[in-house]
């Protein structure tokens, strides 16, 4: 057995054009350029490349994108300062705090000054709790690219048991909640969860999120299983990233499995544009 390929970069490619398609639309019929304003403290190297894959992203789909850097030593007032700005700014819809700031900053703090209405990175407390109040708000990009690559590969949800290695608050808990909303049976692990092999082979669908680096083995898994690794780990001396999940192993036991990368990483992007574009929408029709 050998599984079939989730393929987030061309899902996130078809994706990208269906964007691009209403941007120019809502550009030729109401003169509104979407606008998404980054915010970019401290020169981590993994922050730095993502914000530049965004901008490189926006480019393509007709999306304006400005990134306000700030140094590593920017005060808790400046960066929430900032955010009001960028609030009340008419010509801003989407407002990215990249994840992680400055450890001296309350990050969570910070999150709570964004309006709900430009959160489209779905990580302030508003928009977590309309999640699971059911109530309308931008959801967390990874996860709601992983509910859309399920969906595109019409990959049934309802009536599965779902397994989430990882209970994170930009993924393991919004992306079981998401699955919850779609009536799976959901079950919550993370690395020091007892007997997880024995959890983890009861999962018609496995979602890995635990940040450690192919923590899941094939001999773990169901045969026939959905397997999304939303892991990303670089180990020294390995010429390329790998994920949460062992792929050589796992592939043969899977129905279907997500590679690394090229699976949830652009989809993640890909939903950031999206939820920017129906926010300058929302502004449009009112």
């Amino acid at each position: 057995m050998s599984a079939q390929i989730l393929d987030g970069q061309a899902t996130a490619r078809q994706i990208r054009k269906e964007v691009a398609q209403r941007v120019a639309q809502l550009k030729t019929e109401r003169g509104v350029t979407p606008r998404l304003a980054a915010i970019l403290a401290g020169d981590n190297p993994a922050s730095v490349a993502y914000v530049g894959m965004k901008e490189k992203a926006c480019g393509w789909v007709g999306i304006a994108s400005q990134t306000h850097r700030l140094s590593g030593s920017v005060t808790q007032e400046e960066v929430e300062a900032l955010i009001g700005q960028l609030n009340h700014d008419p010509l801003v819809h989407g407002i990215l705090v990249q994840h992680p700031l400055p450890s001296h900053l309350n990050e969570i703090a910070a999150l709570s000054h964004l309006s709900p209405e430009k959160d489209v990175d779905g990580v302030s407390r508003h928009s977590l709790g309309a999640l699971l109040t059911g109530e309308k708000g931008f959801v967390a990009c990874t996860p709601l690219g992983i509910i859309e690559l399920l969906d595109r590969y019409k990959i049934p949800i309802k009536g599965r048991h779902a397994v989430v290695v990882g209970c994170s608050i930009i993924l393991g808990k919004p992306v079981s909640m998401m699955l919850l909303n779609r009536f799976a049976t959901v079950t919550i692990c993370h690395i020091h969860t007892k007997d997880l092999p024995e959890i983890t082979r009861s999962a018609d669908i496995l979602v890995a999120a635990a940040g450690k680096a192919e923590l899941i083995k094939g001999d773990m898994l169901k045969p026939g299983a959905t397997v999304i690794d939303a892991g990303f780990n670089r180990i020294p001396g390995r010429k390329s990233d790998v994920g949460d999940v062992e792929f050589e192993s796992a592939s043969k036991v899977a129905s279907w499995i997500t590679p690394v990368p090229g699976g949830v990483g652009p989809m993640t992007i890909a939903m950031l544009l999206r939820n920017t574009l129906e926010s300058a929408e929302a502004k449009r029709n009112k």
